[in-house]
């Protein structure tokens, strides 16, 4: 295979995150929110393995007729942004007028934040929540927590979309690497395993994705806080 073909074959398994999200929604679309999350957790896979594969055959280079970064974003609004809105609205976690704001305020905050040219800093991380809501609504249907804390935290999670926060690129931001990589597989493994068993109560998939997600949230902002050694 040469090195044209590696490439092309790169962007063909990032489109297939658009595969993923189809049956995500259509699983959704039957109150089927196990399997949709099934199929969040197979593009999310996807999406962390097809950066690195991009990076390492220069996609840019090797395949320039399809613009690999923009091909991912619009992937990444469907399965982060949203299908997770719509299951959060469809599922009755947010009762009422509760759920129409959160739609409004996800789909409207993620299409500003992904049009941001500045949303990456000089170490690879995001400046800003980066629209993650997929991580955010499994944890959600994993807890149920009363709907009030579940609209404050989306009402927040928007705001600081836009603040001055460092949030971590698991594979691209180096500092902490070391623990970030193995912690995100991890979440994958928790969020696939807690989907699988369709939420069950007693399952301990919940603890290990409470406890993943926790690290990812705010590992960019202790970054900020504790000094870099020289």
């Amino acid at each position: 295979m040469t090195i044209q073909q590696k490439a092309l074959s790169v962007h063909l398994l990032t489109a297939s995150g658009a595969v993923f999200a189809m049956l995500a929604m259509l699983a959704a679309s039957e109150a089927k929110w196990g399997l949709m999350f099934v199929w969040l957790v197979v593009a999310f896979a996807v999406d962390g393995i097809d950066g690195p594969l991009a990076r390492k055959v220069d996609v840019k280079t090797n395949a320039p007729r399809f613009d690999g970064v923009l091909l991912d974003l619009i992937i990444d609004y469907l399965t982060y942004v949203f299908i997770p809105a719509f299951a959060l609205f469809k599922s009755g976690l947010l009762p009422g007028w509760t759920g129409w704001i959160a739609i409004i305020i996800i789909t409207f905050a993620s299409a500003m934040y992904f049009c941001d040219g500045n949303m990456k800093t000089k170490d690879n991380s995001f400046q800003g929540f980066p629209g993650c809501w997929n991580m955010l609504v499994i944890v959600i249907f994993s807890i149920e927590p009363n709907f009030w804390i579940t609209l404050v935290l989306v009402a927040g999670l928007a705001v600081a979309m836009f603040l001055p926060l460092k949030f971590i690129h698991p594979t691209r931001t180096k500092r902490w690497r070391i623990y970030s990589l193995p912690i995100a597989l991890a979440w994958t493994f928790f969020a696939g395993w807690a989907a699988w068993v369709d939420f069950h109560p007693e399952s301990w998939a919940h603890w290990g994705l409470i406890a993943t997600s926790i690290y990812l949230l705010f590992a960019g902002i202790l970054q900020q806080i504790i000094p870099e050694r020289s």
